[in-house]
């Protein structure tokens, strides 16, 4: 690592490393590649080359992949960035052109740069279009070392040389040296709007509030990305009706911001009970997870908050437990120590049964704009309240279903007539034997 003198050269050297272990591991091949439109098949030969030189054209990209099974190819360019260098839109129009004039079908790009949606680009001012013959596809560092994270804890490699191979590649990119680095940096406008939301000063027309609303759900799919890589399984964000579009998505949260000093977003994980919403208060410098919950409806009140916290076995016992009666328009609460110490505790003045719940977790924010500073910094106060709500609380919901229907018992009689009813005959006459 020490060697790295140069941006081209840390550049050259991530695009080598991730190729070459791409031509060997095929089960990171499929995961990165097979959504592009690359072959899934086991079997399938994958080829990479780095610094293409092509014919009657100063353009040169990093680097070429071709994945081949039977008859079927499919070839991408990859354009690397490391560090803080930003793609142009520029350098990919002209790899987008060399692709369509060389029957390349796919131009993909890698960078720190976290794109806010699957399929979303985070660069603007690209030529390719939604039926465009050939494809243009992002892939951050971060998205590439979760992928990789989540093979080697949670699927595994059989193959000794493959599984050596992916270590090194982890051990290379996780260095900072590298390149190749986590989301950190809340940007230059970060203290500026923080300092603007406590006094309450903002404006939808503040410079720099964009660029904060942005960075916001980066570091949303960011901390997505961290979880999928411990727990195996894929994290995406979701968003309310509306808000598919990034721009949409970006206007509610500048009005959010400006409005309330608040910024929020949610993850959508397999199997759980509920979201995990996540807001950060830059008014009251506070971040909150929450989560919520249906009651159990075949128990009674002192039951349904007792299913709730046998469950919470290993939250602290600052966590805040929300009722919430059916059509009540508030709720009451109380913390799971006092909850712990009496089921009453949540309930509303009138012991209503919950019909949901809101398991609220609440923190101190950071207010660095940087992660590794001498000073906690909001993306790292952020990526650890998610954690932790997840580990201690979300994970150990498992969500109410009401029970099967159960067959009704009659008995039946000497004669062989059920109890007020006729002949016993059977349930299913079509299938019985004459």
């Amino acid at each position: 690592m020490s060697g790295i003198g140069t941006v081209a050269e840390a550049e050259q050297r991530a695009t080598s490393a991730l190729l070459a272990v791409l031509s060997v591991v095929r089960d990171l091949s499929i995961e990165l590649l097979s959504p592009l439109g690359a072959s899934r098949a086991q079997k399938a030969t994958v080829e990479t080359f780095i610094e293409i030189n092509t014919p009657k054209t100063k353009v040169r990209p990093d680097g070429l992949i071709r994945v081949t099974s039977g008859s079927h190819s499919w070839s991408c360019y990859v354009e690397v960035k490391t560090g803080d260098h930003a793609l142009t839109a520029d350098q990919i129009n002209n790899y987008w052109d060399l692709a369509r004039n060389t029957g390349v079908d796919h131009v993909v790009t890698i960078s720190n740069e976290i794109a806010t949606q699957d399929g979303v680009h985070p660069t603007d001012g690209l030529k390719v279009r939604a039926n465009s013959k050939v494809s243009v596809s992002h892939i951050s560092w971060s998205a590439i070392v979760a992928a990789a994270l989540r093979l080697k804890r949670h699927k595994g490699l059989p193959d000794p040389e493959q599984a050596w191979l992916l270590d090194e590649l982890l051990r290379y990119l996780q260095h900072r040296a590298s390149g190749a680095l986590d989301f950190s940096d809340m940007g230059p406008y970060w203290v500026a709007i923080r300092d603007d939301a406590r006094k309450g000063t903002l404006t939808k027309r503040t410079e720099g509030i964009t660029d904060v609303a942005r960075r916001w759900e980066q570091l949303l799919r960011f901390g997505a990305l961290q979880l999928s890589a411990e727990i195996g399984a894929d994290v995406d964000l979701t968003y309310p009706g509306g808000q598919d579009e990034s721009k949409a998505r970006t206007a509610v949260m500048i009005d959010s911001l400006a409005t309330n000093g608040v910024l929020m977003g949610a993850l959508r994980i397999p199997n759980t009970a509920s979201d995990l919403f996540v807001e950060a208060d830059l008014r009251a410098r506070q971040l909150v997870a929450a989560a919520d919950v249906a009651a159990p409806q075949d128990k009674g009140t002192r039951g349904r908050v007792s299913w709730l916290v046998n469950q919470l076995a290993d939250a602290p016992g600052d966590v805040t437990i929300e009722t919430y009666a059916k059509k009540a328009r508030a709720g009451s609460s109380a913390s799971l120590a006092e909850t712990r110490e009496d089921r009453n505790a949540p309930l509303d003045d009138q012991r209503r049964a919950p019909h949901r719940f809101r398991v609220v977790m609440r923190t101190e924010m950071g207010l660095g704009r940087n992660a590794g500073t001498s000073s906690r910094s909001f993306v790292t106060s952020v990526l650890d309240l998610m954690n932790t709500y997840y580990g201690s609380v979300l994970q150990a919901i498992t969500p109410w279903q009401p029970p099967a229907p159960r067959i009704l018992k009659t008995e039946t009689s000497s004669d062989g007539r059920t109890e007020g009813g006729n002949e016993t005959t059977p349930p299913w006459p079509i299938l019985a034997r004459e």
